[in-house]
This record gives C-alpha cells, sequence and structure tokens, in this order.
C-alpha cells in the first residue's frame, strides 16, 4: 500500500535536486577538430596556457596597482579552465567557498556582528581624524615640522 507522505517526499527530493546545477564535464572544451589532432591540440593547450597567463599576471600587478586584480586573477583561471582540469577544479572550490561565505554572511548573526565591527572602526577612524585636525590643523601631514 502506497501512502501520499511518500510521494511527497520523493518529490521534494525530486524537486531539490532539479534545482542543483548540473556540473560540467572536466576536461578540454576545445573544438573537436583540434582535439582530433595531437599536435594542433597540443598547440592549442599551449595558446590557453599563455593566454591565461598574461591575463593571471595582469591580475597581479592589478592587486598593487589601480584595477580590479581579484577579478581578472579569476577571469585568466576561467580562461585556463576551458583547457585544464586542474583549473577547472580550483574554479568548482572557489565558487563553492565564496557560496559558503555568501550563505554565512546573510546569517543575522553574522550580519549583526560585522555592522558592531565596522561603526567601532568608523567611531576610532572619526576619533583620530579629530584628534589629527586638534594637533595639526588642515596642513598636510608631509608639511608637519615637529
Amino acid at each position: 500500500m502506497n501512502t501520499g507522505s511518500d510521494d511527497a517526499g520523493s518529490t521534494a527530493v525530486a524537486e531539490g535536486e532539479a534545482q542543483k546545477k548540473p556540473e560540467r564535464r572536466l576536461g578540454s572544451r576545445a573544438p573537436r577538430f583540434i582535439r582530433r589532432s595531437r599536435t594542433l591540440h597540443l598547440s592549442w593547450q599551449v595558446g590557453v596556457f599563455v593566454v591565461g597567463l598574461a591575463v593571471v599576471v595582469a591580475g597581479v600587478l592589478m592587486l598593487a596597482l589601480p584595477g580590479p586584480g581579484w577579478l581578472v586573477i579569476f577571469a585568466g583561471m576561467a580562461i585556463w579552465s576551458t583547457e585544464f582540469v586542474w583549473a577547472q577544479l580550483v574554479l568548482r572550490w572557489t565558487r563553492r567557498k565564496v557560496t559558503e561565505a555568501a550563505q554565512r554572511a546573510l546569517d543575522p548573526k553574522v550580519r549583526r556582528r560585522n555592522l558592531i565591527l565596522t561603526s567601532v572602526a568608523v567611531v576610532i577612524g572619526a576619533a583620530l581624524c579629530a584628534l589629527y585636525l586638534w594637533r595639526f590643523g588642515l596642513t598636510m601631514p608631509w608639511n608637519i615640522t615637529w
């Protein structure tokens, strides 16, 4: 005898599985005609590696210089992931960690803690600015003589 609760439970599980994004297969995403020739595929991989390396190096430089460094680094990793399994696994791991961090940030306790810490940091910063202005006025720090 089959009860309605079994059907409801299996339907909920099926809906939960349907909501998950299907994992992409690992490996090269090069066109088929390139993958057929070993030499052509190897030269394709070298090209993808060089382009990805240039983008990652530009991103690393942007960490010290003006620019969206981390975004560019992840773009370089995405370029590498079109061809290399290790880059695909790194991006999957990174995506999973970012999703977990976003879920933790939505926790009311964490949001309250972050709001309190930010408020304390703003008050301390304002107090230091007020102390500087009281002591030195609108003089730039490099023009101060002791």
